[in-house]
C-alpha cells in the first residue's frame, strides 16, 4: 500500500516506488513491481526512469532488473552520520556491552517501526533477527515499546494504528488495547521488557533515549536468552542501562544543538 500523503505529489510517489524496489531485496523486474504497485503501468515506468536518471534506482539492461542505486548508497551513508544515533552512542554502547557481555541494540523509530542503527553482540553470539539497518516491529519489541510508550498521546495512537499485531510467539501482544494498556506500564516505571515477544527465548530489557525536553530520540536495549537470564536478573543490569542512556542523551544534545548549548552556557556563565 501507498505510503503517500495528499500533497506529496510525485516526489512522494517517487519514494513509494523507491521503497518498492528496496523492499524485493533483490534486484527486480518491472513486471514484479507492476504487480504490486498502487500506478498504473505508464505512471510507474516514469517514475522509475526518473530514479534511474537520478542515480537512486540502478538498472540492467542485460537482466531488465531494476535495484537501488549508487547515489542512494552514499545518501544513506550521510544519514547515519548526520541523523543516526550511532556516532555519537558508539562508546557507550561499546563500554555497555563490555560490562554486561549480552547483546546490546540501539534504535530509533522510523515509519512505525523499529530501525535497528547499531548492533553489539554478546561474548557467547545468539542468533536473532535483528542486525543494524534492518526494521522490526514496534508493538513486540522491548526497545520498540520504550520508545513507543514515552512518544505524545496523538503520535502514540497514530503508530498504534498501523501495527499488524501479527503473532509472532504465544506471548505476542495481539491488539490495540493490551498493547495500549502495557505501554502506560511501561511509562510508569520507565523500561520495557520485551518476554519472549517477538522470537521465542530471546528476552530484553529496554530503555528509551530521551531530550532535555522528554522528546524522544531513540531507544537501547539489553538483550539475552531464557537459557542465560531471567526477566528480574535483567532487571539488575537496569542501571548500567541507564547511564549508557543518559550519556548518550547528554551527548545527542550537544552534537544536534552546538550553537544553541554554547548561547545556553555563555547566558549562564559556565
Amino acid at each position: 500500500m501507498s505510503a503517500t500523503r495528499n500533497g506529496d505529489g510525485t516526489v512522494g510517489k517517487a519514494l513509494d516506488v523507491l521503497d518498492q524496489v528496496a523492499g524485493f531485496g533483490r534486484p527486480v523486474r518491472f513486471g514484479e513491481l507492476l504487480e504490486k504497485s498502487d500506478y498504473p503501468k505508464a505512471t510507474l515506468y516514469r517514475l522509475l526512469q526518473t530514479l534511474v536518471h537520478q542515480g537512486m534506482v540502478s538498472f540492467d539492461p542485460d537482466w531488465q532488473t531494476y535495484s537501488l542505486g549508487v547515489r542512494l548508497v552514499r545518501l544513506a551513508h550521510q544519514a547515519w552520520r548526520q541523523s543516526s544515533l550511532a556516532p555519537v552512542a558508539r562508546p557507550y554502547v561499546d563500554e555497555l556491552s563490555r560490562l554486561a557481555g549480552e547483546t546490546i541494540h540501539l534504535a530509533q523509530i522510523d515509519n512505525a517501526q523499529v530501525l535497528y542503527v547499531d548492533k553489539r553482540n554478546a561474548a557467547v553470539p545468539v542468533e536473532m533477527y535483528s542486525q543494524a539497518g534492518k526494521v522490526g516491529p514496534v508493538y513486540c519489541t522491548g526497545v520498540g515499546k520504550a520508545m513507543l510508550a514515552f512518544l505524545p498521546k496523538e503520535e502514540q495512537q497514530r503508530i498504534i494504528e498501523q501495527q499488524s499485531f501479527h503473532k509472532f510467539t504465544e506471548k505476542t501482544l495481539t491488539s490495540a488495547a493490551a498493547l495500549t494498556a502495557e505501554l502506560d506500564d511501561i511509562r510508569n516505571r520507565g523500561f520495557a521488557f520485551d518476554d519472549e515477544e517477538h522470537e521465542p527465548g530471546i528476552i530484553c530489557i529496554a530503555v528509551p533515549i530521551l531530550s532535555q525536553a522528554g522528546r524522544v530520540l531513540g531507544g537501547l536495549s539489553l538483550t539475552s536468552t531464557t537459557g542465560r537470564q531471567s526477566l528480574s536478573t535483567l532487571e539488575g543490569l537496569l542501571p548500567n542501562i541507564k547511564t549508557a542512556v543518559s550519556r548518550i542523551s547528554e551527548d545527542v544534545e550537544t552534537w544536534r544543538f552546538p550553537d544553541e548549548i554554547t548561547e545556553n552556557a555563555e547566558a549562564t556563565g559556565r
